[in-house]
Formats: structure tokens, C-alpha cells, sequence
């Protein structure tokens, strides 16, 4: 092996990546090895040796040459006391260096879904990097995280808002460890609850089935002027499905031979596609509504269009439900009345789980292998009866003046699929999208 022995700076490192030589060490740092990645040299590994016994102290050029050197008397001490103890070294001297990486890094991983992205950047620079970013990271404790982060968070802050920023600082200090960017986790030992004692508790719903009648009745009423915003609010409602995979929707993925909405898992939280059942009220909507829409010129791709192209945005949306509701409920109310209302109907647990996408826990993850599609339209078809006497089969009658009370759309041709029914159309074409065209 090359050994060159010279005052190793981040420059000379540099100049001498050019080279051949494998291995720097410098007079004034005996115990010092830099040594060359041998599959890209402007990259290497700092060691530190002590009594014949090598220990890799961190890669460079995330610890260049001056941290490196500045840290070395510390790594000594440590070996002196334990030859086996760790040589590695922080990659940076302050908690706010490694928030800027994480950020970095986060915003780059495409495992990861734009909002949350969005949430943790958010965490990122109007919490963490403002509070945390000159404290040592040496510094960082279980007392001055709470001085100078989670006290003054909780003061201002839900407990539920504070625990999120809290999840994003341990994500961030777990990630550099793993990568031996940090020598060891300050946060490894701390719980959430270490700082909060109060328990947080699930948000309430606003929305309770007595109040479906009136919101159907605000639907129904939106549904000519507004037809965008109305068959938003349906589908969530109908389905129990969430915003961002609802607005998102294509029309090829939308079924009304086969009676199925598929939903692609790039746009499902979970990460796994969700195949629902169309019901014959929704086959009927949905007909009515797509022969309205390209009537008014549209032809794209998405059941619910953004302002410019793709599909309508994350804050459009928001704001339908905004002025759908005067500002007393939102979009995931939606969700939590369907799911409620499952259960008071009788409607299995596991069928409402796998109804509204979550997760299955990991033992029936384990054991259960179906989609239980026969039971899931079973599920939705007895909610949309219910829906029919809340006022969803007054919105298909005014809509569609062939469907009976019960939500059946008209077969003008027996077996005919619904993707052929002529249904006249009704109302006024125009707002189609209530100024989200």
C-alpha cells in the first residue's frame, strides 16, 4: 500500500485524489489514517489506530479534514479507557448541520409521498432548525430539547402537531446513526411521553349520522352548479375514501361495465392498490356526471380536474369542502361518519378496515389473503340503501329522472352495461368544475 506521509488538509485530500496513493497520514496526527475509496477517489474513510488496533472514525468529505482533527483528542481519550470502544465521529458539530442534511435527503426519497414530504419540511424549518440549529449536538439532551422545543411547542400547539415535529427530530437523528453519521443516538433512550405525560386523543368527529340528510341536501343542491365538488364529496362520502386518492382518480380506472374504481397504490397512503365495488347509485352518478362533463368541453383524463392540467390539487380540494360545509366539517368528517356508520350497520370489522384502505395488522397480514370483494359490495350496497333515505336517491332523481327510489339507474336496453346508457342530461352545463376547470 502507497503511503504518503504529508499535513493532510481537505485541499491536499483533494490533490491527491489525482494520484495513486492509497493511504495519507500526518506527522503532527500519528494515530491519523486517511485512506482512498478504491471505487472513487474523491471519497475515503478516516481511521484511527491505537495500539495496533484500527477503528474507523467516519467517511469523508462528510467529516472533512478539520473536524476530523479537531475531534481526534476526544475518539483518544475514549480508546485509552476501552481499546474496543468506537472510533467513529459525528459528521457534523451542531444539531442544525444534521437537520439541513436530513432535509436534503428526505426531500430526495421517492419512497416517501409528497405530503408527507410537505409535513416534515414544514416541521423542518418552522420548528426544529429555528429552535435546535445552533445547539451542539453533544448538547442535545433530554433537558434542553425540552427547554428549548418541546415545552414552547405544547404551549402554543395540539399535542398531536407536537408529537409529529417530535417524530421528525428522532426519524433524523436515527437515520444519521444508522448511516454512522452520528457516534451515538442522544435520542435512542427519550419516548414522546418522557416530555408530555397527557394522553393525546383522537380527534372528534364532526359529523354524525343525523347530519347526513343535510349534507346530502347541500350536495344535492351543489350538484348543477357545482358537479365537481358535489361527486367529490359523493365518492368520499359513499366510499369512506381519503382526499388525496379520491381527487387523484383517472377514468380509466373507474369501471362502470365491471362496477369497480381501482385505485393505484402510488395513490393510496398505504402503498397498496385498493380495488372498490361501484354500486348502482354510484354507477348511475358517475354516468350522469361524466356525460355532463364532456358536454362542457372536457376530455382530460381525471374525474376531478385541476384549474390548469392534472388532477385537482391537495388546497382546491380543501377548499371545496371549505364552502360545501360554511367551514363546519371537513373531507376526512366524511370518512369518519362512513366508517362509523359501517359498524352501526352491522357491517363486518375487517370488511370496513379493508373498505377504507388501512393497513391490516401484522398477524392478519399474515393469515388473511383476500380482498373479500363479494362482502365489500355487500358492505357498500347496504350503506348506499341507507344513504337512499338520508336523500342520496333524491340527488340520483334529480340527476337522472329514470332511477327509481332505491338508486337504480334505468336500463333502457335490458343487460345493457351503464357505460351505454343515454341518460339525459339535466341542469345547467355550465361552472362544471365551480371554477376548478
Amino acid at each position: 500500500m502507497t503511503t504518503l506521509h504529508v499535513t493532510i488538509t481537505d485541499a491536499e485530500i483533494r490533490k491527491q485524489a489525482a494520484g495513486s496513493v492509497r493511504q495519507l497520514r500526518d506527522p503532527r496526527f500519528p494515530e491519523l489514517r486517511f485512506r482512498y475509496s478504491t471505487t472513487n477517489r474523491a471519497k475515503g474513510a478516516w481511521h484511527v489506530v491505537v495500539r495496533g488496533k484500527w477503528g474507523k472514525a467516519g467517511d469523508y468529505p462528510g467529516i472533512n479534514a478539520k473536524l476530523m482533527q479537531s475531534a481526534l483528542p476526544a475518539i483518544l481519550v475514549r480508546r485509552a479507557v476501552d481499546p474496543d470502544a468506537p472510533s467513529t465521529e459525528n459528521a457534523w458539530a451542531n444539531t442544525g448541520d444534521l437537520l439541513g442534511w436530513y432535509m436534503d435527503r428526505m426531500l430526495r426519497d421517492r419512497s416517501l409521498s409528497a405530503k408527507r414530504k410537505a409535513g416534515a419540511k414544514s416541521a423542518l424549518t418552522c420548528h426544529l432548525v429555528p429552535r435546535l440549529a445552533s445547539l451542539p449536538l453533544n448538547g442535545l439532551g433530554k433537558g434542553t430539547l425540552d427547554s428549548l422545543l418541546m415545552w414552547p411547542l405544547q404551549e402554543r400547539y395540539a399535542l398531536s402537531f407536537v408529537r409529529l415535529v417530535y417524530n421528525v427530530l428522532a426519524v433524523a437523528m436515527r437515520q444519521a446513526h444508522r448511516l454512522g453519521m452520528l457516534r451515538s443516538n442522544p435520542m435512542a433512550s427519550l419516548k414522546f411521553s418522557d416530555f408530555v405525560s397527557a394522553r393525546i386523543k383522537p380527534k372528534p368527529s364532526r359529523l354524525r349520522g343525523d347530519d347526513l340528510p343535510a349534507v346530502l341536501a347541500k350536495v344535492s343542491a351543489a350538484f348543477d352548479s357545482r358537479p365537481t365538488e358535489a361527486m367529490l364529496a359523493l365518492m368520499m362520502l359513499c366510499h369512506g375514501t381519503r382526499l388525496g386518492e379520491t381527487r387523484m382518480t383517472l377514468w380509466r380506472n373507474v369501471n362502470l361495465t365491471t362496477r369497480q374504481w381501482f385505485i393505484p397504490q402510488a395513490d393510496t397512503k398505504t402503498k397498496a392498490e385498493h380495488l372498490l365495488p361501484l354500486t348502482d347509485q354510484m354507477c348511475s352518478l358517475l354516468h350522469v356526471y361524466q356525460t355532463r362533463q364532456q358536454a362542457s368541453g372536457y376530455q382530460g383524463a381525471y374525474v376531478f380536474p385541476g384549474k390548469r392540467r392534472g388532477a385537482m390539487t391537495a388546497t382546491t380540494a380543501t377548499a371545496v369542502f371549505a364552502s360545501l360545509s360554511d367551514h363546519k366539517w371537513t373531507s376526512h368528517d366524511l370518512r369518519k361518519v362512513a366508517r362509523t356508520a359501517w359498524m352501526d350497520l352491522g357491517i363486518d370489522y375487517l370488511v370496513g378496515e379493508m373498505l377504507v384502505n388501512h393497513a391490516l395488522k401484522n398477524m392478519d397480514a399474515t393469515y388473511i389473503h383476500t380482498a373479500a370483494e363479494a362482502l365489500k359490495r355487500q358492505a357498500l350496497e347496504k350503506w348506499h340503501h341507507r344513504l337512499d333515505e338520508y336523500g342520496l336517491s333524491a340527488i340520483a332523481r334529480e340527476t337522472n329522472p329514470g332511477c327509481d327510489v332505491s338508486g337504480k339507474a334505468p336500463q333502457p336496453t335490458e343487460n345493457k352495461p351503464y357505460s351505454e346508457i343515454s341518460i339525459p342530461l339535466q341542469g345547467s352545463m355550465e361552472s362544471l368544475s365551480g371554477g376548478d376547470q
